[in-house]
């Protein structure tokens, strides 16, 4: 339970990471009559950031000390451990009555471990990863798997309904890593069959578009054949899977099929031309 939560109206949300999933969100909160501090030490991402009418912090201090709620979207873990825990961070300076959220998509084991030290510093986190992608981001139609404390989840609720229309809390905190987790597993498996059935298809000379259509329709349809972002660049595919099988390790469980899924999604990647690991 957070101290005097009942006694503090949430007004004021900071962001940090203001890359190509947190700077709508930020825009979109802010739309939705709430106060926006950002935070992000790219340039581009600050004049971007100011741009739409969104107050830059210099610093995590300031940020920390005139949020209610933060907001995290940083890309791996180690960034999230940084601007939380490192002297000067974001733990150092927020009131005691923040909220920290986690929209970034890192291991569910990370994010108990996050969610441990901030309790023992007093403070409450939620984490809200979210699915459907950039197009979503922009249009403010995310789905959130979230996670957390009910209570807190339910405070930051009305911010979240500013860039989501629909938000699912799972569990308490990790929860919601392990719901995008399973989610993106899910994912990259679709994307992987979609492009080895495609593959086969095409050597019957087939009109792939026709065989799409059909798919469409079928038993077969999937978000990432209906998606056109399905078939852009995979930048996070393999440390998804990754993380799906450094989960299974650290839980003793035997996931054959995701090791084979890492493998097929790497082959896509490689494919489409980015040799990024």
């Amino acid at each position: 339970m957070i101290k005097g939560a009942a006694q503090v109206v949430m007004e004021t949300v900071g962001v940090v990471g203001l890359g190509k999933m947190g700077l709508p969100i930020a825009a979109h909160i802010k739309k939705a009559g709430f106060k926006v501090l950002g935070y992000d030490v790219v340039d581009a991402a600050r004049q971007a950031g100011s741009a739409e009418g969104i107050t830059i912090s210099d610093d995590l201090s300031k940020l920390a000390r005139e949020s209610d709620l933060v907001i995290i979207f940083v890309a791996y873990d180690s960034q999230v451990e940084e601007v939380l825990f490192t002297s000067g961070g974001l733990v150092d300076h927020a009131r005691p009555t923040t909220i920290f959220a986690v929209g970034s998509t890192i291991a569910p084991s990370a994010m108990l471990s996050f969610a441990k030290r901030l309790a023992a510093a007093g403070f409450v986190a939620i984490d809200i990863p979210n699915c459907r992608g950039e197009a979503a981001a922009k249009a403010g139609t995310l789905l959130i798997t979230g996670g957390g404390e009910e209570e807190a989840f339910e405070r930051c609720r009305p911010v979240l309904e500013a860039f989501s229309d629909s938000i699912h809390r799972l569990g308490p905190a990790g929860a919601g890593q392990v719901g995008k987790m399973i989610n993106n597993l899910t994912m990259w498996a679709c994307i992987s069959i979609n492009a080895e059935a495609a593959k086969l298809a095409s050597l019957y000379d087939m009109d792939l578009l026709s065989l799409r259509s059909m798919l469409l329709e079928s038993s077969a349809q999937n978000w990432a054949l209906r998606n056109v972002e399905a078939s852009l660049p995979l930048p996070w595919a393999e440390k998804d899977m990754m993380m799906v099988l450094d989960e299974a390790d650290k839980l003793r469980l035997s996931v054959p099929l995701s090791g084979v899924i890492k493998e097929v999604i790497k082959a896509v990647k490689i494919e489409r031309g980015d040799q990024r690991a």
